[in-house]
């Protein structure tokens, strides 16, 4: 028998799983492959490998390779088989699917031309297209595809890139003119496959966050924009993981000041609620917003490492 003076030794408790939140891409390639490399220069290497990666979701538009963007992205499960990877769906995503045809159909049995009649008013000065197919497109899929009269984007500082989504880099990087039909079939099926596949939202019940009070575990709600924080949080959720494209505009994916804070009822017990979409970044206590290039050719792509609260860029000097 052993010495019963000696006791044993305390049982070390199991690593806190790492999780990487990636903001939005918007086409830019380059810059997402220096992001992933940093990120697997700045993480412990096991740590890495059995990550929780969440990609908060706007893949396409404004930059100039969205087609090799989701070529990277949907290598990532054969390439790195011990993480595990979510693909949210942001509003420019939706968009995209919605023109090539790969979103659910309305729940009621509606149809998508539904979805334009409350933004009828605005058809003419977006320009919607009204090509090939356009007759039962969400109004979402019009408005990606169409031709914006403005030339100049006021808010942005610069010139639309073919429609209000700026998604004529989309179009050319599969090789078709912006507006063109033709894309329907130019996109890959591996390609619908992955933007048929988005979740509109994630969440996970323990995840470890750093605070100044000391490290949290926390539930976790990642969604593109953020929640609304008038409505029922349970409602939100449902529509959500249901994909309902009755709405024609789905404020999780797309909001702006509504979706900014945390929703009352999710303040009640720790729940962090991480989002890109807004073009900024901004950490305020379990809110998390990374977005810091917002589809700027001379802007980042940002992510945030859980649960140290590292920011991680692309143009991080790793050497």
């Amino acid at each position: 028998m052993g010495d019963p003076s000696r006791l044993p030794e305390p049982t070390k408790p199991a690593e806190d799983r790492v999780v990487c939140c990636i903001g939005d891409i918007h086409g830019y390639r380059s810059k997402l492959q220096r992001l992933w490399s940093n990120l697997e220069k700045l993480i412990d290497p096991p740590a890495f490998h059995t990550a929780l990666i969440i990609f908060l979701g706007d893949y396409c538009d404004r930059g100039p390779d969205t087609r090799k963007v989701l070529d990277f992205l949907i290598s990532l499960p054969s390439r790195y088989p011990n993480q595990t990877h979510v693909f949210l769906c942001g509003n420019h995503d939706l968009a995209f699917g919605g023109f090539v045809g790969v979103l659910p159909p309305p729940p009621d049995g509606s149809t998508f031309a539904k979805t334009w009649e409350e933004f009828e008013q605005n058809e003419a000065r977006e320009g919607w297209y009204k090509g090939d197919g356009y007759e039962n497109m969400h109004l979402q899929g019009r408005r990606w595809a169409g031709s914006i009269k403005e030339k100049f984007n006021a808010a942005k500082g610069m010139d639309y890139k073919g429609s209000i989504y700026d998604a004529g880099p989309t179009f050319e990087s599969y090789g078709v003119p912006h507006g063109s039909a033709d894309l329907v079939k130019a996109v890959p099926d591996e390609h619908k496959k992955f933007l048929a596949d988005l979740v509109w939202i994630h969440e996970e019940d323990d995840v470890c966050i750093d605070t100044p009070e000391g490290r949290k575990h926390c539930k976790l709600i990642a969604v593109h924009a953020g929640l609304e924080k008038k409505k029922g949080v349970e409602e939100q959720l449902k529509l959500l993981k249901c994909k309902d494209t009755r709405v024609p505009k789905v404020e999780a994916l797309s909001g702006r000041k509504c979706v900014w804070e945390i929703p009352e009822e999710l303040t009640r017990s720790p729940t962090i609620v991480v989002s890109g979409h807004h073009g900024k970044l901004n950490i305020d206590g379990l809110r998390l917003i990374i977005d810091e290039g917002g589809g700027f050719e001379k802007k980042p792509v940002a992510a945030i490492v859980l649960p140290s609260g590292m920011i991680v860029r692309d143009t991080d000097d790793t050497e």
